[in-house]
């Protein structure tokens, strides 16, 4: 029994061709390798070798920085490599035959692949008024020609499972015959192809871009319908994208019929620009005087054109993951959805966190799980149960991580495959948040329309009574805070923010004027005056930017939202900050953001968080994000997208500490019961990121811009040319209410003391 090819094990032979003069001697060798495997279908399903695969996939083009279309295998390599590494098992050829070595390559480290001949009339709709190449026997010849080449020429390749028609293309008689000519001349593969609706009787899987999940779950349970659904395109990766990629694949891994997809695409499609005053960046579409051009429409990559990950990467090859952990009742359950592989060569281990700090770790020895088979492990029998009985924290997480025990053709030993985190249950009911108000004495000076607040020597808050903001706060006599806080409903629009023409939320958003807030002071009171604290009530009108000189003039109807914010001080250093934002309009559309925004010094560049992370991540792109305590630096933490936008934000950060290299700064942190917060620093100003059409045109400020949200809206990705943010990941214009603690830092304390202080016993 020979031992068969699939991406999981890619097993192949060499094949030698000898031919031999009729009296002996051998006049030629030839050799190749070759894979020994079986494509079939059965009902709703795509076999390989018997098995219904899954299809964890991206589109590539055939794209490299320097020389464009240009080939060069270490290119190729690279690509494989990290397909492999980030747990990508299929390809899709986008949208012609390529290279010919990537076939061999695809053959060696295990790739599934659709072969896809060079068909593509997708512009035709502009010449409706003529017919259509494939209604028209005249261009017949031509188009069987390319599917007869690429069958020809790629038909001894194990990797190709699927022969597609091409993309885009309409479908009528031309494609049925095509189709014709492939089932009858290799019959040992699938048929694919999207044009003309997905379901034609040209395909052998539904293959439809871009479709909704609920709509491709709907097909899967339509009993009428026998092939497979796998999605040609779809989590179009433009920009800062693939957004609720997670819900795809809930759906694919619960749905019988449904069997994956392709991600568009797989690379930024820039290329390597010297500018005149020798600097370099990534060119795209205009930036070489060239008319017309589609601007950035050729950047939808994974990753960026050197092959640098984006963070979005990250969630790809979570939900890519063949193993997979999961938490009920106590019970965790390791599941291997593999469908040839073992546990064999790989290494578990585990790590408990309570309120971020670690509990425990070590190995976790397993039994050997076989394909498509899962092994439970009971609380009370877990290496970690004499960690979590005797915790006492309020949120408890383990994390589960398989590794590569030895090196293989793509990556060394040690290599993560799979790592997921769980939350445990607690013994310990979540109460709000308090604290301790102790019995420091607060200072309070009237200087003119300035109110300072301080403690001794250890913090000092300086409040411009007439606009209600902090002109400074300092920690131990060092400057921390320059201005702040003001209430922030824009963000920068993503591409996916600006898709959708005038439907588009950033078009929504600019017509409702809510890019060009303004926050006018309507009050500033001191609300409360004791020896340990002082509250200090702020209310803003947020009203649309116009002509400066009639901003006097603006009347309250004019404003679209009514922000009262309270800052209680205490002796202490602690600052309470409630929010309260209230929309005077009930036609508003939904909101990129709900929090508020401050502006650190420089200097406190120095970020700890307990949130998720450690890499970008937002509410509807954060399932690959663990929940740990993470250090960095605000430099470091920017995206460098080659189009600028809304970038680098945490998601569920439950507290967060900047401080300079000295250990002076200030925390931040989710108050009362308020839910964990957005967090976002940069150097480069919201207005900035908007403002430059690439990255290196971005100019740093000498400050760094702090944004703190209650709420933030998705990123969604289901394309990039209509809004579709889902439903759950919408932030809607109505009342929010929600509260944050600061607190001045040193190098004697810690956020998590901090933290750890608020909590009720």
């Amino acid at each position: 029994m020979p031992r068969l090819w699939s991406a999981e094990q890619p097993n192949l032979y060499t094949l030698v061709v000898i031919l031999k003069h009729a009296s002996g001697p051998v006049v030629d060798c030839e050799s190749c390798l070759v894979g020994i495997r079986q494509v079939s279908k059965a009902p709703k399903q795509l076999l390989v070798n018997g098995n219904p695969v899954v299809i964890r996939g991206v589109n590539r083009h055939e794209h490299h920085p320097r020389v464009g279309k240009t080939n060069i295998e270490s290119c190729m390599v690279k690509d494989l490599v990290l397909m492999k590494q980030n747990n990508i098992n299929a390809v899709r050829n986008s949208h012609y035959p390529q290279h010919p070595r990537w076939y061999e390559l695809c053959d060696l480290f295990g790739l599934y692949m659709i072969d896809e001949a060079n068909i593509e009339t997708h512009g035709f709709y502009f010449s409706e008024h003529l017919k259509h190449p494939t209604m028209e026997p005249s261009w017949a010849a031509a188009m069987m020609d390319r599917v007869i080449g690429m069958v020809e020429r790629d038909k001894n390749h194990a990797s190709i499972i699927c022969w597609s028609l091409g993309n885009e293309a309409g479908h009528g008689p031309n494609h049925s015959a095509a189709a014709g000519w492939i089932r009858g001349k290799d019959p040992s593969r699938l048929l694919h192809y999207e044009g003309g609706g997905s379901r034609t009787p040209s395909t052998d899987i539904v293959c439809p871009m871009y479709m909704r999940v609920w709509d491709i779950v709907m097909i899967a349970k339509d009993p009428t319908e026998t092939r497979p659904l796998i999605l040609c395109e779809y989590s179009h990766a433009m920009g800062n994208s693939n957004g609720n990629i997670h819900e795809y694949w809930e759906a694919i891994d619960s749905t019988f019929g449904l069997q994956g997809g392709f991600i568009w695409d797989w690379v930024d499609q820039g290329l390597l620009r010297e500018l005149a005053d020798g600097t370099k960046h990534w060119a795209y579409g205009g930036d070489f005087g060239d008319t017309p051009n589609d601007l950035n429409f050729c950047l939808n990559g994974l990753l960026w054109p050197d092959r640098t990950p984006h963070p979005a990467l990250h969630e790809v090859k979570y939900v890519y993951q063949a193993i997979k952990v999961s938490l009920k009742k106590g019970t965790l359950k390791i599941s291997n959805t593999n469908f040839f592989e073992t546990t064999q060569g790989l290494e578990f281990s585990w790590v408990a966190h309570g309120d971020g700090y670690k509990l425990g770790f070590g190995i976790l020895s397993l039994p050997l799980i076989k394909p498509h088979s899962n092994y439970e492990i009971e609380l009370k029998s877990s290496p970690w149960y004499s960690q979590w009985n005797s915790c006492s924290a309020e949120e408890i997480f383990l994390t589960v991580t398989a590794k590569l025990m030895n090196s293989t053709r793509w990556a060394e030993a040690g290599h993560v495959i799979s790592t997921a985190q769980v939350q445990l249950p607690s013994k310990r009911e979540r109460l709000p948040h308090v604290i301790r108000t102790g019995d420091a004495i607060i200072l309070q000076e009237n200087l003119g329309n300035t109110i300072q607040l301080s403690h001794q020597n250890s913090w000092e808050i300086k409040f411009d009574i007439q606009t209600g903001a902090v002109e400074s706060w300092k920690v131990e006599g060092v400057s921390v805070m320059k201005r702040g806080i003001f209430p922030c409903f824009w963000r920068a629009p993503t591409d996916n923010d600006k898709g959708g023409g005038e439907s588009s939320y950033y078009s929504r958003w600019r017509a409702a004027g809510i890019d060009s807030l303004v926050f006018l002071t309507k009050s500033c009171s001191i609300q409360n005056v004791t020896d340990y604290f002082v509250k200090i009530r702020v209310v803003y009108d947020g009203t649309p930017r116009v002509d400066m000189s009639s901003l006097t003039k603006l009347e309250k109807a004019k404003a679209l939202f009514e922000i009262v914010i309270d800052y209680t001080i205490y002796g202490s250093g602690n600052v309470i900050v409630e929010c309260n934002f209230k929309p005077n309009t009930s036609d508003l559309p939904p909101l990129p953001r709900v929090g508020v925004e401050f502006h650190l010094e420089q200097s406190m560049d120095k970020i700890k968080f307990y949130g998720r992370g450690p890499f970008e991540c937002y509410p509807d792109r954060k399932a690959a994000a663990h929940v740990d305590v993470y250090e960095q630096i605000v430099g470091d933490m920017h995206v460098p997208y080659i189009v600028p936008g809304e970038c680098a934000a945490r998601a569920d950060v439950r507290w967060v500490t900047f401080q300079n290299k000295e250990g002076i700064g200030i925390y931040a942190s989710m108050y009362s019961s308020s839910p964990p917060m957005q967090l976002n620093a940069s150097y480069y100003t919201t207005t900035e990121l908007d403002r430059a059409t690439h990255n290196e045109q971005l100019v740093k400020e000498d400050k760094i811009e702090v944004h703190l949200d209650h709420k933030h809206m998705g990123l969604g990705g289901d394309d990039s040319w209509t809004p579709c943010v889902h439903d759950k990941y919408l932030v809607p214009a109505v009342a929010y209410s929600f509260s944050i603690r600061l607190s001045p830092l040193t190098a004697a304390t810690s956020g998590y003391g901090i933290y750890k202080s608020q909590m009720q016993n």
